[in-house]
């Protein structure tokens, strides 16, 4: 896969991209080399939910060599939203200008990352869209298209949002925007943290733009996605939504 062209110079900006990970032993060195590969200027960092595979100890040994490699352990598998958020609110007090989150298995692909951080002169967070034009999925079977539409949808319905893409979790954030959110008040602690963040971001002000990717099955390592995630979404999503119709700020 090609990076896409850029018209902006990606080393005037301080960058940090977060990779939440269990059980990526598999992927994360590759993941680490390809990011770096792709925007060499940024740092990086895992945020180590104690994975039993030894995850957190190859990123121990790689940031032995790599400066730009940053890990913060945690003390167990505490959830994707709660480490989402640990990272972002590392972006915010270190004062970088972007923040990048994206999956660590190369469902993601960081070859995108260039045009997502381009996009950044026009949004204050730009998703990458599976949704668009020029985007999609491969390697998905028709129940997991329906219930990821389904999702979508009802965000868009509950949530007031316009974007077509509110489930994934390729995105760049302007860090300014994360200073104005009040991150003790997150609710998701799962899968849902993204649906929650498009929300407090829209209620923050921010501009949306979507970057086209194409979302690619991880081929190494297991997912950790289940039907029990999609129904809290739906249920927190249904929350803010009727506080949104009667007029309390999430």
């Amino acid at each position: 896969m090609q990076s896409s062209p850029t018209s902006r110079d990606l080393n005037a900006d301080r960058v940090l991209v977060i990779l939440c990970t269990y059980n990526e032993a598999q992927n994360i060195r590759l993941m680490i080399e390809a990011i770096h590969e792709e925007v060499p200027h940024a740092d990086i960092l895992v945020v180590e939910d104690n994975s039993p595979d030894g995850t957190g100890q190859i990123v121990d040994e790689l940031t032995l060599t790599l400066p730009f490699l940053k890990v913060m352990h945690r003390a167990g598998k505490l959830g994707l939203g709660t480490a989402t958020r640990a990272g972002l609110w590392q972006a915010v007090e270190e004062d970088y200008t972007f923040a990048v989150v994206l999956d660590a298995d190369f469902s993601h692909h960081p070859a995108y990352m260039p045009s997502l951080i381009d996009a950044m002169d026009r949004a204050d967070v730009a998703v990458g869209s599976r949704y668009v034009e020029g985007g999609g999925v491969v390697g998905w079977s028709w129940k997991r298209h329906a219930m990821s539409r389904l999702i979508n949808f009802w965000a868009r319905l509950m949530l007031g949002l316009s974007t077509l893409d509110n489930s994934g979790s390729y995105r760049c954030y302007r860090v300014s925007l994360l200073r104005n959110i009040d991150f003790s008040r997150f609710r998701a602690k799962g899968y849902a943290i993204q649906e929650e963040l498009m929300y407090r971001c829209r209620v923050a002000g921010a501009r949306f733009v979507e970057v086209p990717i194409v979302f690619e099955d991880r081929v190494r390592g297991a997912s950790k996605i289940t039907s029990q995630e999609g129904y809290t979404a739906v249920y927190l999503m249904l929350n803010f939504g009727l506080k949104r119709l009667f007029g309390i700020q999430p």
